[in-house]
């Protein structure tokens, strides 16, 4: 029997029950006659307090408030994959067909399609015993992934009897388990799960492999780890949403999940459209195909959107589980902050800085933590990589989510307003940015790449550091009166900026660039420093130096240089050598 309440209060998406009811906290209702779904968020003996995930307009006092029995959960099961969802898991297409262009209240669609058949490959046999996250079932979801259906994480048991090879609905017995107790339960493809508990583990692993995206500026100078949380924050316009975009792309994670949390309507719809015309570059299959969109724009209740940022982990949670490495692009945390202190506003919570509520720490350490690279409890290992874009108001990085995030992320992707008005993408500045998985990562880049990456790295980052103290001294003075020395590390950082870190998507080589093409390019580009230092020593004035076009041709071999012929990038040092060998015989 489900117990039942009556309005009394109605403040925006914040409802109240007088009296003591038989609900139970973060349990899931419906609301009034529309019966809109919401979430118990408060309980007293004298009031009930609900959010409601919908519009609350035309809602009176006197409706009745229905339970449902369970928490707000998803479903988990074959359909989530080339599938666009709202905030609560419900399918937008679905809701497009019923109601036209805006959702309807009180929609009620099922999550995932129940009568679609799916061709299940069954892995176990009677007798066997199963334990919690045991896989039991392989279903090709789609050309990219096969998904494995698995027992619950609070089931094991011995299988009694099991279905043969064949096609399913996901709502249908494929095996039944005998429990401890002498109980027998029947498992399906389809599970449920409550979206504000993090899915159960065996271990977490330390991080020690990268995510590797294809970005020069991230890989080599800001590297993020399997399992890592990376912030990348930014006033309006300097690429956020373009920079998630280029790592759901190209990114060597399995799964890719994308929050749309509060953005702009017209944004989402850019989402939408490219990911549906995008190639996979790894499998040649669409890249829908190991993608879901979570979209909560910023016109849908704001309830929502503070659910939203839960649907999509728990949905790669699951995922993780069958062994897959996830990335999720939450964009952007700033928008589910701002939902939550709208929410604190209307429960009267007491605010704390800038009116955001004062659990916003505790909230923002609870989504990141759910990261990880995990040994599952079936025995695979799969991580969760969280990637949150954070918008801070007039780009002001001093402001709560964008402090309160960089104490919980080890990766800090600093975007810089000059940097993007400059075109100079992506607009990551190299001096507020930082990565603390370098040290962690460091072993893999010398098995993997060359033992010398992470000193390269290192390098160029000095030349950098260097160049922008040279850089007071010449607004100051002018750069005439520089020593030679001096001038040669500011035209090496100009080649490392233009060269190196600025990279165009539009470029069929330079949107995606090898770990190895990488290195071979920092190796360049230090041979040059270190070529032309040594012309200095000899005396050669820089003027002398910058007569020749190897600075130019250095900076151009991003483009010059094919991702399948990175051999090419050999030949340059041999065009040092001969420049060096011009420069002594002209001047000797």
């Amino acid at each position: 029997m489900h117990s039942k309440g009556i309005i009394y209060g109605i403040n925006g998406p914040i409802i109240y029950l007088k009296g003591k009811t038989d609900f139970t906290m973060s349990e899931m209702v419906y609301v009034g006659k529309e019966r809109l779904v919401g979430e118990v968020i408060s309980l007293d003996k004298e009031r009930t307090t609900i959010q409601v995930y919908e519009e609350t307009s035309g809602l009176r006092p006197g409706e009745m408030v229905e339970s449902t029995g369970a928490a707000v959960s998803v479903t988990l099961a074959p359909g989530i994959l080339n599938n666009i969802f709202d905030g609560i898991q419900r399918p937008l297409e679905q809701i497009a067909f019923s109601g036209g262009a805006f959702i309807t209240r009180g929609v009620s669609v099922d999550s995932l399609d129940k009568s679609k058949l799916w061709n299940t490959h069954l892995v176990v046999k009677e007798g066997d015993f199963l334990h919690c996250g045991a896989i039991f079932a392989e279903v090709p979801e789609t050309r990219a992934i096969v998904h494995k259906c698995m027992v619950p994480p609070n089931v094991e048991g011995i299988v009694k009897s099991v279905k043969s090879d064949g096609a399913y609905t996901i709502a249908e017995t494929l095996i039944t388990l005998e429990q401890n107790d002498g109980s027998e339960i029947n498992l399906c493809m389809a599970q449920q799960w409550p979206i504000r508990i993090p899915r159960p583990v065996h271990h977490r692993f330390p991080a020690n492999v990268p995510l590797i995206t294809g970005q020069r500026i991230l890989d080599t100078m800001f590297p993020i780890a399997k399992g890592g949380t990376a912030a990348i924050p930014g006033g309006f316009g300097t690429g956020k949403t373009m920079t998630q975009h280029q790592i759901a792309k190209w990114s060597d994670a399995d799964i890719i999940i994308y929050i749309g949390c509060g953005e702009r309507g017209n944004e989402m719809t850019q989402v939408l459209e490219e990911f549906g015309k995008l190639v996979d570059p790894k499998s040649g299959n669409p890249l829908m195909d190991r993608t879901t969109l979570i979209a909560n724009t910023s016109n849908m209740p704001v309830a929502a959107r503070e659910a939203s940022i839960y649907t999509g982990l728990t949905l790669a949670e699951y995922y993780r589980d069958m062994g897959y490495d996830v990335a999720i692009m939450a964009d952007s945390t700033s928008r589910w902050a701002e939902a939550l202190r709208e929410l604190s506003g209307r429960l009267e919570e007491m605010p704390a800085e800038e009116g955001f509520p004062a659990y916003l720490a505790s909230k923002l350490s609870a989504f990141y933590e759910r990261a990880g690279m995990m040994q599952n409890l079936n025995g695979t290992t799969g991580s969760v990589s969280i990637i949150g874009a954070v918008s801070p108001q007039g780009g002001d990085f001093s402001e709560p989510v964008t402090m309160n995030t960089k104490r919980f992320v080890r990766c800090f992707w600093g975007l810089d307003k000059s940097l993007a008005y400059a075109r100079h993408f992506p607009a990551i500045h190299w001096l507020t940015s930082y990565s603390e998985y370098l040290g962690d990562l460091g072993g893999w880049y010398s098995e993997h790449v060359s033992p010398k990456f992470v000193d390269y790295r290192n390098r160029l980052m000095a030349l950098l550091n260097q160049e922008s103290s040279l850089m007071e001294i010449v607004k100051l003075i002018g750069g005439d009166v520089l020593p030679d020395d001096q001038k040669l590390i500011l035209e090496i950082a100009k080649i490392i900026r233009l060269g190196f870190l600025q990279q165009n998507a539009f470029h069929k080589d330079d949107t995606c660039v090898s770990l190895e093409k990488q290195y071979k390019m920092m190796d360049v580009i230090l041979y040059l420093h270190k070529t032309c230092r040594h012309l200095i020593a000899l005396g050669m004035p820089m003027a002398i130096l910058k007569n020749e076009d190897i600075f130019e041709r250095v900076i151009a071999m991003k483009y010059d240089v094919p991702n399948n012929n990175i051999q090419l990038l050999d030949l340059y040092k041999k065009d040092i050598d001969a420049f060096k060998d011009k420069v002594l015989e002209k001047n000797a």
